[in-house]
This record gives C-alpha cells, sequence and structure tokens, in this order.
C-alpha cells in the first residue's frame, strides 16, 4: 500500500499492518504482531525522515511465507542507504536508534533498490517458528532492557 510521506502516513501504515497481522491469525497483543508493528513504525520513520523527496509516497508491503512475516518499506531516495552494520549512537544523541531497534527484533534485514523505480526497499523478515495466533520468540525484551539502560 501506498501513504503520504508524513507522520500521518508513517501511523497509517504502522496500524495496516498491525489490522492485517490480526486479520490473518496474529493477534494485537500477540508478540508477533507487537514485533512487526514496532519494526514497521522504524522503518515508515525513516522513509519519512531519510527518504523523503517532496511529492513522493512511501510503499509497505507485509507478506507471510511458511512461518515467516516480513515488512517491506520503499522510499524514492536512492542516494540515502543506511549502512547494514548499525552502530548505537552517543547517549547525547536523541535519534538514529530506529536501525537498531530493527536489527535487535527483525531475524534479518537488508535494504536493496526499489524494484517499481528509483529508490530503495529496506526489509526485515521475523521469523516465528510458530503457528499463527501463538507467541513470537521474546525480542522485545531485550529491546526493551536495551532502551532502558
Amino acid at each position: 500500500m501506498r501513504f503520504t510521506s508524513s507522520r500521518h502516513g508513517a501511523r497509517l501504515a504502522r496500524r495496516l499492518v498491525s489490522q492485517r497481522l490480526d486479520e490473518w491469525g496474529y493477534p494485537y497483543d500477540g508478540r508477533a504482531n507487537e514485533t512487526l508493528t514496532l519494526i514497521t513504525a522504524e522503518l515508515a520513520a525513516n522513509a519519512i525522515r531519510h527518504g523523503h523527496v517532496p511529492g513522493r509516497d512511501f510503499l509497505v508491503r507485509l507478506t507471510e511465507t511458511g512461518a515467516t512475516l516480513r515488512v517491506e518499506v520503499s522510499d524514492t531516495r536512492a542516494e540515502r542507504v543506511p549502512p547494514l552494520t548499525v552502530q548505537e549512537p552517543p547517549n547525547d544523541v536523541e535519534s538514529g536508534r530506529g536501525l537498531l531497534i530493527v536489527a535487535k527484533l527483525a531475524t534479518r534485514w537488508a535494504v536493496v533498490p526499489r524494484d517499481s523505480g528509483p529508490g530503495k526497499t529496506i526489509w526485515a523478515a521475523l521469523q516465528l517458528g510458530r503457528e499463527p495466533g501463538t507467541s513470537a520468540p521474546d525480542h522485545l525484551g531485550s529491546v526493551r532492557s536495551h532502551l532502558d539502560s
């Protein structure tokens, strides 16, 4: 789905992913839904902050293949590609932790050229190893404790 490159668009993208996951059998309060929704929020925020081109939207694609959930967020800025090795910024910096969160939560993630035009796609996959409706591995707990420290 296509979203306006704004805070409102990012919020709608996050809500759509959460709703779709619930429809697929991953309840709102389940770990899979919470984890992939948080990943989507971070990737959408990056798309509007670092990938915004005036007049261009960003795209979100959600797929389920076996026990793997995957979200892709595409923007139209090809020249601003994030590094695949994510390091924590200094303590006094207020931003720069979005991809660190994605790296901690996702089973794997990558940046690839966008298929349907200029730009890039950042995707993140969550390997569940369980049937829909059951708990995913508890990656959120380790991220919460890391962010609290």
